[in-house]
Parts: C-alpha cells; sequence; structure tokens
C-alpha cells in the first residue's frame, strides 16, 4: 500500500485561527470511512498516518460473504483542546467547511476528545444531513438501515451506550485471544489501562468482568493504582464527559502517582487507550508488561516498538485492535448484524478472535511482528477489493 494519500486538505478558522486537517487515504466505491479528532497539537502528519491506519481497518474486515463491503480510509483532525470554550464554534466551522467532502466521499464520526453525540449535533448546526451520508447511495434501503443504526445507538448496556462499549470488547477480545495463546490464565492477571474515555473505560470493563485484575487506570489528572485492583465500575460511574475519575469515590486502597506512572505498573497487560505517540524510546524501558494492546491510534512510536519486541514484549497493532467500532457500525448500517447488544458483542468477538489469530499466525510463520503480519495481510486483500469494487 503506497503511503502517498490521495487528497489532503488544509483549513485555518477564520474566528481562531485553528487548524484543521483532512486526509483521504483512499476510496473504495467512492467512498471514505474515519473519524475526526480534536486534541491540542494535532498535526497534518498524524492525520495522514492515521488515514492510512483507517484504509487497512476496512480492509481487514473484508468478508465476500457479508453485505458490508469495505471503504477507503480517512481522517480528520482539529487542533484544538476539547474542554476549551472555544472548541464548540470550531468544530462546527470545519464541518461546515468540509461539508462538500462529508455529503460526497467522507463517512466521520467521533474520535478522540469527541463524542458521536457532538458531532451529530455539529454537523446538523452545519448543514449536514448526517456525518455519514455518503455511504446512503451504497445502501440497499436507505430508510431501514438508518432506522437500524439510531436504534442501535439508543441500546445502553448498564447505563453505558452500546455505541460506547463494542469498541472496549474488542480491545479485550484482542488481549483475551493474545494471552490465550500465551497460556496466560486470566484470573489474577493485571492489567494497567491508560486513558479512561470510551475506549479505555469500556476495555477496562470487559478485561475486569473477564476475571482480570485492573490495577492502573491513568486519566488527565494522573494515575490511580492499587495492587489488589480497582473498582472499576465505581470508576465508571465517577467519570466525566472527557473520561477524567472524580476521586471522591477512591476508596482507602486507591493510592494517586503521577501521570505517566501506568507504563512502569507491575502488569501483565498494558493497554495505551488515549493519545497517539505515547510510547517512545525514552519510556519504553520503563513498560514491564509482555503484552502491549494498543486501543489508542499509534500509541507505540515504530522504533519504541521495535525495542520492545527485542525485549519480548509483543505490540499487538492499532489497526487490528481498535477497529471493532468502525467495523460495527457498518454491520449494523448494511444489516449485517441487527440493533442488539448481543449481537454486536458476539460479532465483534468472533472478528477479532479470527483478526488477531490470522495475525499472529502470520507473524509466527514469517518469524516478523504481529504489525509487520497485519500489513502484509492487508497487501493481500487490498488487490482483491480494488478488482472487485474500485479503489483509487
Amino acid at each position: 500500500m503506497g503511503t502517498t494519500p490521495l487528497l489532503s486538505v488544509g483549513w485555518t478558522d477564520h474566528v481562531t485561527g485553528r487548524r484543521g486537517h483532512l486526509v483521504v487515504d483512499r476510496l473504495v466505491r467512492g467512498v471514505a470511512s474515519g473519524g475526526l479528532r480534536m486534541r491540542e497539537g494535532c498535526t497534518a502528519e498524524e492525520v495522514a498516518g492515521l488515514a492510512r491506519g483507517m484504509t487497512m481497518k476496512e480492509a481487514l474486515h473484508y468478508d465476500p460473504a457479508a453485505r458490508y463491503v469495505p471503504l477507503g480510509g480517512a481522517k480528520g483532525g482539529i487542533d484544538c483542546d476539547p474542554r476549551s470554550p472555544e472548541a464548540y464554534g470550531v468544530l462546527v466551522r470545519y464541518l461546515r467547511a468540509m461539508r462538500p467532502y462529508i455529503e460526497r466521499f467522507w463517512t466521520t464520526g467521533e474520535d478522540l476528545g469527541l463524542t458521536q453525540d457532538l458531532v451529530d449535533r455539529a454537523a446538523a448546526e452545519a448543514g449536514l444531513v448526517s456525518s455519514i451520508q455518503a455511504v446512503y447511495p451504497l445502501l440497499d434501503d436507505e430508510a431501514a438501515a438508518r432506522a437500524r443504526l439510531a436504534d442501535a445507538f439508543a441500546l445502553q448496556v448498564d447505563g453505558i451506550g452500546l455505541d460506547e462499549l463494542v469498541g472496549g470488547c474488542g480491545v479485550a477480545e484482542a488481549a483475551l485471544a493474545a494471552l490465550d495463546r500465551a497460556g496466560t490464565p486470566y484470573a489474577g492477571a493485571r492489567v494497567s489501562v491508560q486513558g479512561f474515555g470510551t475506549m479505555g473505560g469500556a476495555t477496562a470493563r470487559f478485561l475486569a468482568r473477564a476475571g482480570l485484575r485492573v490495577v492502573a487506570v491513568a486519566d488527565v489528572k494522573g494515575t490511580i493504582v492499587n495492587p489488589d485492583g480497582l473498582d472499576v465500575e465505581a470508576l465508571l460511574a465517577a467519570r466525566d464527559a472527557h473520561g477524567a475519575v472524580d476521586r471522591m469515590v477512591l476508596r482507602p486502597g486507591d493510592r494517586e502517582e503521577a501521570g505517566d506512572a501506568w507504563l512502569a505498573v507491575d502488569a501483565e497487560v498494558l493497554v495505551p487507550a488515549a493519545v497517539s505517540y505515547a510510547v517512545d524510546t525514552h519510556n519504553q524501558d520503563r513498560i514491564r508488561a509482555r503484552l502491549v494492546v494498543e486501543a489508542a491510534n499509534m500509541p507505540v512510536l515504530p522504533e519504541a516498538e521495535r525495542l520492545l519486541a527485542e525485549r519480548g514484549v509483543t505490540v499487538l497493532p492499532d489497526v487490528v485492535v481498535n477497529s471493532g467500532t468502525n467495523a460495527w457500525w457498518w454491520w449494523t448500517l448494511f444489516g449485517d448484524i441487527e440493533a442488539d447488544a448481543e449481537a454486536a458483542f458476539a460479532r465483534v468477538r468472533r472478528a477479532m478472535r479470527e483478526l488477531v489469530g490470522g495475525m499472529l499466525d502470520r507473524a509466527e510463520a514469517d518469524g516478523t511482528t504481529p504489525r509487520a503480519a497485519a500489513h502484509a495481510l492487508v497487501e493481500e486483500r487490498l488487490p482483491v477489493i480494488a478488482e472487485r469494487y474500485g479503489w483509487y
């Protein structure tokens, strides 16, 4: 897969001077899929890397027997703190500027710093029918498909929306599949999670319910640690909209440590689920876990990953691990599953088991890393997708 994207668009907000970016890596059937993130310091290079990752995620979920046919990859990004009072206005103006692309070929949604509810509200204010309207012409029955997706987004499981849970379900299942392969029992296995928003919080819930012990959770305020295990459900109930936990709910055995303490916690599994570039050559040697599961996009820099591999640490790549949310959207919209939580979780778990198993088999056969194996699988699938559906 080439590294030059099909389209790169830069934008400057005329009110605040904030910068925004859109990168379309590839189109399949004339459409690309990829969320919109908002964070201080977001760059065009970052967005381009995320767009390439989306192309890979789409290709990895290709199933010729399914109604959902993978799309191309794209990504949007805005350089702005989502907590800033000016953030919502910037978002609306960005979407208004990108409206021609969203109407024709870029389907987008929530990502780091933004919830789907907020994206939907801003999209309506920007004059859009929907943030995913570009895919509507590909649907057999648009009205039924939109109703099905709306019903799915309305579902809650134990007080949390299904749309907030499916991604974490996939991340957790990827970790469990790797633990099974290594012969590591769930009971007593310790987990450290960086980021307690949508992805990190849901991942912690599913791993805790599988019997693992979540011993550290990091948010913007710092790292909460308890070697005996944290009360994940209590922490989830005490989060704000940005994943920050109210410290008033901490128990006597819980302690607060520095923001980067999650890296060095004594645990079998490490889940970076917040920002990109969190693990670099300067801090990778602090990691004690033997399994790093990339719930965030691009959290481990390539050179850091090489050094981790030399130390025997396995890194499960983001393009596989966190692909569940995107796939669930399309499985639901195209009618491969109905608006049902158990059906969603079952489909995500099955897909993740197949992807992780295939990737680790390939890595073992080729004597390479899981990421290199995932890239090899993508390179095999892309020509098939291109020949059958069109690609540019």
